[in-house]
């Protein structure tokens, strides 16, 4: 008696071609902040539902970026004191 494992006999499967999905919205809606600045980055961000994701990346540190500006803005200007008429 041999220890020889035998010979596949069948062929394997052929392997079907795959193609990802392309892009799909995901609904999410928009709501607007009234600072437009942030409104901007809101509206890029809405972009992505018509990329593919390798695409995403690119969006997302843009409007990243966009963010950090608007709150580095916020500490450069800062707001005006209230009145005070205690004198």
């Amino acid at each position: 008696m041999s220890d020889a494992l035998p010979e596949a006999t069948q062929e394997p499967a052929p392997v079907e071609a795959y193609e990802p999905a392309g892009p799909e919205p995901l609904g999410v809606a928009l709501e607007l902040t009234g600072h437009p600045g942030v409104d901007a980055g809101l509206a890029r961000l809405a972009e992505v539902d018509h990329l593919p994701a390798d695409g995403h990346l690119e969006v997302y540190e843009d409007v990243h970026r966009g963010l950090r500006a608007e709150l580095t803005s916020l500490d450069t200007h800062p707001a005006p004191r209230p009145y005070d008429n205690r004198s």
